[in-house]
């Protein structure tokens, strides 16, 4: 007997889901003999992008049934029956951490459509539930709604069921404890592993780095690499055979560390990453009549750009910000092509520089502005973020306009020159990788503390 399941879910942290509906068909190989379909109440937030997805939200749950009302009938339906589901490995996680929260130990034997359609059913463009199904030509109602998704897995579930001719893969697809979720040293690791913000190294069993990687809780990020089934998560799950890494406390820190060390280091998970890391630019010129324009162009490393974006949407939008922010002309920052005035200056939001009425004195004033806001050419400062304790602060040191590297300080330690900051940086390459991270950050942290410094 087969309890075959679809779960839909709250989303949010590993663990920390809660279920939001539930649909369970009791197939006997040939037919549904039984099935309860529900709504439950999580008692928890629903993630805003689950709700677009599903359509299921707060309001429609509030007089749902919670979770240990419907408790009992998932344990009828489920008892002395086999657990399918596509990808069941997350639908019966979700239900053993419902369960656990109850205090009740939940154990079935699981089977996975997934696994079994790659095995049965080569050769498909994709296995996701839609896709296979539409090219199997099932009909789904409903879809990311339990009881549409798990009638799709009944009918496709019935279909491999009949090409299993020998039936061995089927028992051989059949999972205990899906397998654990993931092998035990790899639990251990993630065990070992603190909720900070740093940089991780992944190794095989050879000691070499595989995968470096950044993030704001290494714990979690780790977490989601063991456990996610996409193609490079599952490459890493068989090669890790440790993981080590580097408390920043700064974002930024990390993500300048994180660059420079995949250069240096060049494992092999982490090829295509940041190899185009932006690709649009921030550039100025003087026109005949003396008005700096700004424009925005696919990046070039043969010229100087202002600040850098990796694409040109966010160009875009920064460009527009800017315009008003600084009451700068639409024509002369590219946004308005037109021979005449721009739209700002007809309903009064431009000062006439694209019609000459204002002075290009007094319009460039304003764009040097912008300019020296968003760049750091030629400039002697140090960037102050937070750091790994709460009397420390990293100190990021740009030079002549150069990135020069990284340190730490101490509260009481006072950073005032190039000298004392000298002896705390550790020397990094400056490149372009570097410079976009660096005013991409700034960008985004408007707060940050800049010292200026004296040469």
């Amino acid at each position: 007997m087969y309890a075959i399941l679809d779960i839909e879910t709250t989303g949010g942290k590993y663990n920390e889901e809660g279920i939001t509906e539930i649909a369970i068909y009791k197939f006997d190989g040939h037919k549904v003999v039984d099935q309860f379909i529900s709504l439950v109440n999580p008692e928890r937030e629903i993630q805003p992008f689950v709700v677009n997805l599903t359509g299921i939200n707060s309001n429609m749950l509030r007089t749902a049934p919670k979770f240990y009302e419907v408790a009992k009938r998932i344990v009828e339906m489920t008892e002395d029956c086999i657990i399918v589901a596509h990808n069941s490995q997350f639908d019966y996680r979700i239900l053993k951490t419902e369960f656990t929260r109850l205090g009740f130990p939940f154990k079935r034997k699981t089977l996975c459509t997934v696994e079994l359609s790659k095995k049965l059913i080569p050769g498909q463009d994709s296995y996701s539930l839609g896709k296979l199904a539409r090219s199997l030509g099932i009909p789904v109602s409903d879809r990311h709604r339990a009881n549409g998704d798990a009638m799709a897995t009944v009918k496709l579930f019935k279909m491999l069921l009949s090409r299993d001719l020998e039936k061995l893969i089927v028992k051989d697809a059949i999972q205990v404890e899906a397998k654990k979720e993931m092998a035990a040293n790899l639990k251990n690791i993630i065990k070992e592993l603190p909720h900070i913000t740093g940089v991780y190294y992944i190794y095989n069993a050879e000691g070499t780095i595989i995968y470096i990687g950044k993030s704001n809780n290494i714990k979690n990020r780790i977490s989601q690499h063991f456990t996610s089934s996409s193609t490079k998560s599952k490459k890493l799950q068989r090669d890790a055979a440790a993981v080590t890494y580097e408390h920043t406390g700064s974002e930024l820190v990390a993500l300048l560390k994180e660059s420079e060390e995949i250069k240096r280091n060049k494992p092999i998970f982490n090829r295509a990453l940041r190899r185009n890391i932006f690709t649009h630019a921030l550039y100025s010129f003087k026109d005949a009549n003396g008005y700096i324009n700004l424009m925005i162009d696919k990046a070039d490393g043969r010229k100087k750009p202002i600040t850098t974006f990796t694409n040109r949407q966010s160009a875009k939008s920064f460009l527009f910000n800017a315009v008003e922010e600084f009451q700068l002309c639409q024509k002369l920052t590219g946004l308005y092509p037109t021979k005449n005035s721009c739209f700002n200056y007809d309903i009064k939001q431009c000062l006439g520089a694209c019609i000459q009425e204002e002075s290009p004195e007094d319009y460039n004033k304003r764009v040097l502005q912008l300019i020296t806001k968003n760049s750091y050419n030629n400039q002697n400062m140090v960037i102050i973020d937070r750091a790994r304790e709460v009397d420390e602060r990293s100190a990021i040191l740009i030079e002549n306009g150069l990135f020069k590297g990284i340190g730490y300080f101490n509260l009481n330690y006072q950073i005032t020159n190039m000298d004392v900051l000298q002896s705390v940086i550790t020397p990094m390459e400056n490149n372009r990788d570097a410079q976009h991270i660096i005013k991409s950050y700034l960008r985004k942290n408007k707060k940050l503390k800049i010292i200026k410094l004296n040469n």
